[in-house]
């Protein structure tokens, strides 16, 4: 057992035993390779049934990595530029002004179509065609690429819909084939998850949360005209049958190897796959845009698909890292400057990564170079 292996071993166990974490896997490679496979704790507290390398997590917006990484390897066999309009291949999507909305800002979150209608319930964001019908009827919040904010459920369905339009394909099928299949992951990474799959996931859970900050926000703040409350992340709604099976590209089942795997085919060779060139890497992992979000309010900066930095920290202090974190505390990303790619997945719903930053630190203390 490597060093590393053992380091991290320690910390996932610690987290466990303090109350910290439920269960949860971190897989991390280098350079194509992994080298670091740990689980910890238990994946359903009912049953007592233990995380497996192979448990499949839902993970919220950690998904959003892999939706970005299909558009990239579309992009990269011509389907369409950056800079094409959505409308150009999404005819119906250029109503109410969004004709000059483009892929480039789909995938910086600048396109101005951040929220989903408020009367919009978990039965709605199940079903494909009424979610696209919502875009298609959408009003901009902004002018394309002026302002930067979260489309937290929109940029999947934005980007599986330029994806079925342009295929003939669902998103998910999309990526069981062009990542999940080459890869050898095709059972560990999932949009939609078949229903006779779902005993393997690990069951959400909720850490306690103080809900009296809630209660200072005023009602007008742009968070709360972005969706409903229904549709919060919480372990209820991620464990919702309908949610897991349905193709919901904001989010994500899958592992904590499967993920990482993908991240390091975008790096470099993983086993003979390379998912796109070094030049799209460049690209797709520059910082595009930056500023205040306009839904959350936080500071940002994207890539195109992929947020910059750790997310536990800023982008001036990680710029080379790029991927997504997820409500809830899992997170996976890449370092371009290290060739290393980490995966956490956990099923206690947090609402901080200190877990991510507990892991994190570890790896980059141990692999800087």
């Amino acid at each position: 057992m490597n060093v590393l292996q053992e380091q991290v071993q320690q910390a996932a166990d610690e987290l466990v035993a303090s109350g910290r974490e439920r269960g949860l896997q971190v897989a991390v490679y280098q350079d194509g390779a992994q080298v670091v496979d740990v689980v910890a704790g238990i994946a359903d507290p009912e049953t007592g049934r233990p995380v497996t390398a192979d448990t499949p997590f839902y993970n919220f917006s950690i998904g959003k990595g892999a939706t970005a990484t299909v558009a990239h390897l579309l992009a990269e066999r011509g389907l369409f530029g950056y800079d094409t309009p959505v409308a150009e291949l999404w005819p119906e999507f250029g109503a109410h002004g969004k004709g000059g909305v483009t892929v480039r800002h789909v995938l910086t979150h600048t396109a101005g179509v951040p929220g989903v209608p408020l009367d919009t319930t978990p039965e709605d964001v199940c079903r494909w065609e009424t979610m696209v019908a919502a875009l298609e009827n959408a009003e901009l919040w902004w002018e394309p690429g002026t302002k930067v904010g979260y489309h937290a459920y929109t940029f999947g369905f934005l980007v599986g819909e330029i994806v079925r339009r342009v295929t003939g394909k669902p998103i998910s099928q999309v990526l069981r084939e062009e990542i999940g299949e080459p890869l050898g992951v095709a059972r560990e990474l999932y949009f939609g998850m078949p229903a006779a799959e779902h005993h393997r996931l690990a069951r959400l859970e909720d850490a306690p949360v103080d809900m009296s900050a809630f209660a200072d926000m005023p009602d007008d703040l742009p968070m709360f005209k972005a969706g409903p409350m229904s549709l919060m992340p919480t372990a209820a709604l991620g464990s919702r049958p309908d949610y897991l099976t349905a193709d919901i590209p904001a989010g994500g089942k899958t592992t904590a190897r499967a993920i990482a795997r993908m991240y390091a085919a975008l790096l470099g060779e993983v086993d003979g796959v390379r998912l796109i060139s070094p030049e799209r890497l460049r690209e797709a992992t520059a910082v595009a845009v930056s500023g205040p979000d306009e839904v959350f309010g936080m500071p940002s900066a994207w890539g195109l698909g992929y947020a910059i930095g750790r997310p536990d920290s800023s982008p001036d202090q990680t710029p080379a890292v790029f991927g997504m974190a997820g409500a809830g505390g899992s997170a996976a990303y890449a370092d371009t400057a290290t060739g290393v790619t980490v995966a956490i997945t956990k099923n206690l719903l947090t609402n901080d990564f200190d877990t991510v930053t507990v892991i994190g630190d570890i790896v980059a203390k141990s692999v800087s170079r």
